[in-house]
């Protein structure tokens, strides 16, 4: 009888653990889901937001990118196709992890970032290690990265922020200048040291324009330009050897065929012979047959209107001015000073990477090494353009979300 009763004591603690180890499992289940539920919510509010038009042509562009990379890896020995994947991977999440987060984490982190980048730049002339016979990459861990593509998005951060903090009507030409310059001009210095001009140009461009908008007075532009225009002897006797020869192709390319013309002018018999069709997919044979030099980055256009001729540049072109008025309609809905600089900034960046890189492969301005954007292959300078896109989009989404 005592045996039975302990079998019967034994088989009720039994059940009766089973029992609360089963509600401890729902419970948890139900905590996990409650807290799964409530981050989808705010992820959808904030997905829900997003500008289709934006992504739509950032996705045609990246699947234009695989197309051409394809054709330019079929007679090469690098596989640039599969290595633009993993890298457009790494873009997309950059867009949208910059996207979705708030813009007051923006603001409040924007002069860090900027000092993180100008950090990376300044360990670029310690520790960084030439190519292509510049100095402008450095080795952290297993990847490479090239600073001055970040620096060109914190730039712009670091000036909206500095704008939108001045009082609007009492702002002395000090206080509206002599801050933006320093932000402006550290940078430039250690871009032009690595050299790399054409960063620093657009870098100078972009901020031109974020002056402009952020409503500095026009007879700084008037004296800036006069300057300029009057320092341009000196500045000439400042330029590498390899510079000067490239700004004296531009103006005669046959002065020097084989040399600082020679990529002006196999891109440019590459653009004619695609006719107003092209020759087709994997067609191109200054391409493929190796007379048009980095076909892969800078000189990318050139093989696609090789390949896809004259209709095929006005399709691509039709793209990005298509995706340049998107990023406008997202600048016009800007509710602050800081949000319209940010998509003024970012909008000119991708602008003034599209027109000079287009303006350098035909012709009309000197060799500056400036990928295409969201087309070229690249990582650092891919990746940046998607971070730059990632903010316009974040000043969409959170255009009503005002800053304290």
């Amino acid at each position: 009888m005592t045996s039975e009763l302990q079998e019967a004591l034994c088989d009720r603690l039994t059940k009766t653990h089973t029992i609360w180890h089963s509600c401890d499992i729902l419970l948890g289940s139900f905590v996990v889901a409650r807290l799964g539920v409530i981050l989808s919510f705010f992820l959808e509010r904030r997905l829900y937001r997003v500008h289709k038009s934006l992504i739509f042509w950032l996705l045609l562009l990246s699947f234009l990118s695989l197309v051409v990379l394809y054709s330019a890896s079929y007679s090469a020995t690098q596989s640039w196709f599969s290595k633009q994947i993993v890298r457009l991977v790494l873009g997309w999440s950059s867009f949208f992890l910059a996207a979705l987060t708030s813009v007051r984490w923006w603001w409040h982190w924007s002069y860090v970032l900027y000092g993180l980048s100008l950090a990376l730049l300044v360990g670029v002339e310690l520790l960084g290690f030439v190519g292509m016979g510049a100095k402008r990459w450095i080795h952290l861990g297993v990847i490479q990265l090239q600073p001055s593509e970040f620096i060109k998005v914190t730039v712009i951060l670091a000036l909206a922020r500095y704008f939108h903090t001045l009082p609007p009507t009492f702002a002395s030409w000090r206080q509206q200048l002599f801050v933006p310059l320093i932000l402006i001009l550290l940078p430039i210095l250690l871009i032009l040291k690595q050299p790399d001009l054409g960063t620093a140009i657009i870098l100078g461009l972009v901020s031109l324009t974020i002056f402009w908008q952020a409503g500095v007075s026009l007879w700084f532009f008037s004296l800036g330009f006069s300057v300029f225009c009057l320092s341009c002897p000196v500045l000439w006797c400042f330029l590498r050897d390899y510079q000067k020869q490239r700004i004296l192709s531009f103006l005669d390319p046959q002065c020097d065929p084989l040399n600082s013309g020679y990529h002006v002018l196999q891109s440019q018999i590459a653009l004619g012979s695609g006719g107003l069709t092209g020759k087709g997919f994997l067609q191109g044979t200054q391409s493929h047959l190796g007379f048009v030099p980095e076909k892969q980055t800078d000189f990318i256009f050139a093989l696609w209107c090789e390949e896809w001729g004259f209709r095929g540049a006005c399709i691509l072109v039709t793209l990005y001015i298509l995706l340049m008025t998107t990023c406008l309609r997202i600048t016009y809905r800007a509710q602050t000073l800081f949000h319209r600089l940010v998509a003024v900034g970012m909008t000119s960046l991708i602008f003034f990477h599209t027109f000079i890189n287009i303006a350098m492969v035909t012709g009309l301005c000197p060799v500056v090494g400036i990928p295409l954007p969201f087309l070229s292959y690249g990582g650092t300078a891919l990746l940046s353009l998607m971070l730059a896109c990632g903010c316009l989009m974040m000043v969409h989404v959170f255009h009503n979300e005002h800053i304290s």
